[in-house]
């Protein structure tokens, strides 16, 4: 742990190296303290309201287990199913003196100095696992709120699906209603061990000059499956993330699917990258990019290593105002007998599709919503009604921007 500390003193001060710099001190550090709720649905309807625009239940229907942070509580924690574990991850790093083995060892604490500033001044987090052979019924929610104006939350989160496991995931980060401003720092490492599956859905629903800096690595050993969709529709002042999956075991595979919706005033700068180190490996990273007048970075970064690996990378974009979308894949053989592609396309809709749908009895905004909608559309399972709803609103105002 020595070693740890002095690594993330070393990177705490050193200016970012990719992304937009941000000066952490300038973000507060204190917060009240919030009571334990052993009923989630005792929340007022206004701070509930916001959870289940980023997914979360809090009526816990339809969900094997729950936790929830407000700024630097947990205020909730649970689970409803034998084999699965959900709980803060300060009692976790308590009850199980090996978790330490897993702390810091996909991620590295001295990556930049987000991840050394979640390390110098932790904020709990969350440990997820599921046992050898233990499938979720039903998804697990985690949910990190800030409630409290210009507030800095560093956040550890661990989860580890043992082998021949499943889990499946929906982890939504927002601020209460009045909250416009704040730094969300979140480190977040996954194991998927031999023949184990996670699926994890993230939604971001932050608010406009709110910072966001996730740092996300996952390893995927012998015939491990690792499915991850992120969605973020609502404005944000700055967001940069490129998690990492490292797939070491035969046959491994992993897949990132990204809805990106940048209105005026937001950056995003959000990719994924896939090192396939194992023979039969199989990558995936699909982004489809909407830009109302904001700027998306939108980057992919596929790297074969050994022969008889398979990756494909495609990324779509439609700017419907004048903004950016920036589209960076990168794909990096090295070696022979890999079959590695991508696809990447910028534009606006194209004018014959909306007159085709006009022909057949749909408005202008009906035809322009209806292609937006299909255009967002990734398959991403296991959603909530409420949170189907907060994407069609989302495509609603695509529509009425673009007229």
């Amino acid at each position: 742990m020595k070693k740890i500390d002095e690594l993330a003193k070393e990177a705490i001060s050193k200016p970012a190296a990719l992304g937009r710099d941000i000066a952490i001190e300038k973000f507060s550090q204190t917060t009240e303290e919030y009571p334990y709720l052993e009923d989630l649905s005792s929340l007022n309807e206004e701070d509930k309201s916001r959870m289940v625009e980023a997914g979360i239940e809090a009526s816990e229907k339809g969900r094997s287990g729950t936790f929830v942070q407000m700024d630097h509580s947990v205020i909730h924690e649970g689970c409803h199913q034998e084999g699965l574990e959900i709980i803060s991850i300060t009692s976790a790093l308590e009850k199980h003196d090996w978790l330490q083995d897993y702390f810091w060892k996909a991620v590295p604490v001295n990556m930049d100095k987000y991840t050394a500033a979640a390390h110098l001044a932790p904020h709990h987090g969350y440990f997820i696992r599921s046992l050898p052979g233990a499938k979720s019924i039903f998804p697990l929610q985690a949910c990190l709120f800030i409630g409290k104006k210009g507030l800095g939350q560093n956040v550890h989160n661990v989860i580890i699906a043992e082998e021949g496991s499943e889990l499946n995931i929906i982890t939504g980060c927002t601020t209460a209603r009045h909250i416009k401003e704040g730094l969300h720092i979140g480190i977040s490492e996954f194991y998927v061990k031999k023949g184990a599956r996670i699926s994890f859905t993230m939604i971001h629903s932050w608010a406009e000059e709110v910072m966001v800096r996730p740092r996300t690595a996952t390893i995927v050993e012998e015939g491990g499956v690792f499915l991850s969709n992120y969605i973020c529709l609502k404005p944000v002042k700055s967001l940069q993330m490129y998690p990492v999956s490292r797939l070491v075991g035969p046959g491994a595979m992993a897949r990132y699917n990204s809805i990106l919706y940048a209105h005026p005033g937001s950056h995003l700068d959000v990719g994924s990258r896939v090192i396939l180190s194992a023979p039969q490996t199989r990558a995936e990273v699909i982004a489809r990019t909407i830009s109302s007048g904001g700027e998306i970075i939108a980057r992919g970064h596929l790297v074969g290593e050994v022969p008889g690996i398979k990756a494909h990378l495609e990324c779509r974009g439609l700017i419907l105002k004048d903004g950016l979308i920036h589209a960076i894949p990168e794909l990096e053989g090295k070696v022979a007998d890999i079959d590695m592609s991508h696809e990447a396309a910028v534009g606006k809709i194209n004018q014959e599709e909306i007159e085709y749908l006009m022909a057949r009895g749909l408005s202008a905004g009906e035809a322009t919503a209806a292609i937006v909608r299909g255009f967002m559309d990734v398959g991403i399972m296991g959603l909530p009604g409420p949170l189907a709803k907060e994407i069609d609103k989302a495509i609603k105002s695509c529509e009425e921007e673009s007229l």
